[in-house]
């Protein structure tokens, strides 16, 4: 391409066009945000943040099977990009579903809100495609500054505003942590391209301090953005702080980003090092399980329970990343997969009891639910089920695929780790089921239990009795609970993607 007869880069705008198509609706959404007429305003940003992300997912099928690098190799369109992609778009949409009525949409602005969303996806689609050490940067940095903003949307909520701050001061700590890794990683292999660094790490470079010191450095920065301990601290409080549709977000789509460019560094880029670095991130990946969900055990507040969930499945996930074998990449992309499931069939089970009662995000907002709302209690029982592993879930299938990887890249004891965690985490997911079916429901005396429950924001957030039958949170509860039904009871069309995901690293590993 030529341009004032300056040469640049050729770009393929097929390969590039899913991201183009995010970009393009974040301005139209930010401009129909300015339209007069609060009600046709609010349809009309919510449905054009859809249509993109239809857009999206359409040219995202539409490059299915392509593997080719683009911008000079900064980015890379395969099919485990692909498959990112289409995790992303089902969360995006998921999330303006359940933000309709929303007080921080309205409080942000409903423009602002989606665009902001939007932008985040696309810097997630950066970053699962990312090829190149300055794209990963970039990637990193597009979706967090969005996200640093998202969790402050309800302006009017102490909560919000401080899960904002404390994402943005641990966020920054991590990208500086990673950035100076990535410089370290150039440093010693003079290379920013994946390929480039894993063909360095062929010669002595593989043992240079200089170069171990990188990895070490970005495992920080990156085991930050993915809630892994020891570095999960911020992961509850900002979990609970935010907005519920924008926490069910964050704890979906950026796992399934942060979690493929895990893969495309470790499994591409320094896969000569394995033996330096497998052991270490198992050693992570084991404190993550057990930090995870030994912190679950005590906790009331439903969002912060999956905060701490979410940690000890970022260690589950990390074994995947550990074996190094397209068994493991295999495992990861279908455990994140169903992890999109079942998280998203919890949260829109708690905005909607968010919303019908005085107790916010404490468990007292779904005691008695079995009786009250069958069709809100099944689909929370049936995620709690499948975080849990038991069987006929995908979860169970997804922890089954990554014990096996992990016999077959002799980490056994690590899958004796995950058998253990799930035995652990029976306690607290049934805890819940439990106050669903088997309690009666809360007599709310809002004058005196309010103010003592943390998430209760009655200022920002009336009371709607019929918010449990809502079309647009009782379909993502129902929908994603028979996805992780069908999935558990039939998985071979999930790993058949899977598979695909795999193949398109497999010339990267011995």
């Amino acid at each position: 391409m030529t341009v004032f007869g300056l040469s640049g880069p050729f770009i393929d705008w097929s390969a590039l066009s899913p991201v183009v198509a995010l970009l393009g609706g974040a301005v139209l959404v930010l401009l129909a945000g300015l339209l007069r007429g609060r009600a046709g305003r609010d349809f009309a940003v919510a449905f054009l943040a859809i249509i993109s992300l239809g857009a999206f997912v359409g040219l995202t099928i539409w490059q299915f099977h392509r593997h080719t690098s683009i911008i000079s190799g900064a980015l890379r369109v395969d099919d485990l990009a692909l498959v990112v992609n289409l995790i992303l778009a089902t969360a995006g949409i998921a999330t303006v579903l359940l933000s309709a009525r929303q007080s921080a949409v309205r409080q942000a602005g409903h423009g602002e809100y989606h665009a902001l969303l939007l932008s985040s996806i696309t810097g997630m689609a950066v970053l699962a495609e990312a090829q190149n050490l300055i794209t990963v940067f970039l990637g990193i940095e597009l979706l967090s500054i969005a996200l640093y903003i998202l969790c402050a949307t309800e302006m009017r909520r102490e909560q919000s505003l401080e899960s904002g701050l404390k994402y943005l001061i641990i966020g920054s700590v991590g990208s500086a942590t990673l950035l100076y890794g990535l410089a370290l990683v150039y440093g010693a292999t003079a290379a920013t391209d994946f390929g480039a660094i894993a063909r360095a790490l062929q010669g002595s470079v593989v043992s240079d301090p200089l170069l171990l010191t990188g990895i070490g450095l970005i495992v920080v920065g990156l085991a930050f953005k993915n809630s892994v301990a020891p570095f999960h601290q911020w992961t509850p409080d900002v979990y609970q702080g935010a907005p519920t549709p924008i926490t069910a977000f964050m704890a979906t789509a950026t796992k399934a980003a942060a979690f493929a460019i895990f893969l495309r560094l470790f499994d591409v880029a320094f896969i000569q090092a394995q033996e330096d670095w497998g052991p270490a991130l198992a050693a992570l990946a084991t404190v993550t399980i057990v930090v995870g969900n030994v912190g679950a055990l005590m906790q009331t507040s439903l969002k912060r329970l999956l905060a701490w969930s979410s940690v000890a499945q970022a260690g589950y996930l990390l074994a995947g990343v550990v074996v190094a074998t397209r068994l493991g990449i295999q495992a990861t992309v279908f455990y994140l997969a169903v992890y999109l499931a079942m998280n998203l069939a919890a949260f829109a089970v708690i905005v909607a009891r968010e919303r019908e009662t005085p107790y916010g995000d404490d468990i007292k907002s779904v005691e008695g639910l079995g009786r009250e709302r069958p069709w809100l209690a099944w689909p929370l029982t049936i995620s709690m089920l499948g975080l849990a592993g038991l069987p006929a879930t995908s979860g169970f299938m997804g922890k089954l695929f990554l014990i096996e990887a992990l016999v077959d890249g002799d980490y056994t004891w690590l899958g004796v780790a995950i058998a253990i965690g799930t035995m652990v985490s029976l306690v607290y997911y049934l805890r819940v089921v439990a106050a669903m079916w088997m309690q009666p429901a809360a007599i709310a005396r809002p004058t005196e239990e309010m103010p003592a429950i943390a998430g209760a924001s009655p200022e920002t957030d009336p009371i709607d009795l019929d918010a449990g039958r809502r079309w647009y949170l009782v379909g993502p509860a129902l929908f994603c609970a028979a996805a992780t039904v069908f999935f558990g009871v039939i998985p071979q069309p999930l790993v058949t993607w899977a598979e695909h995901a795999g193949a398109a690293l497999t010339q990267f590993l011995p």
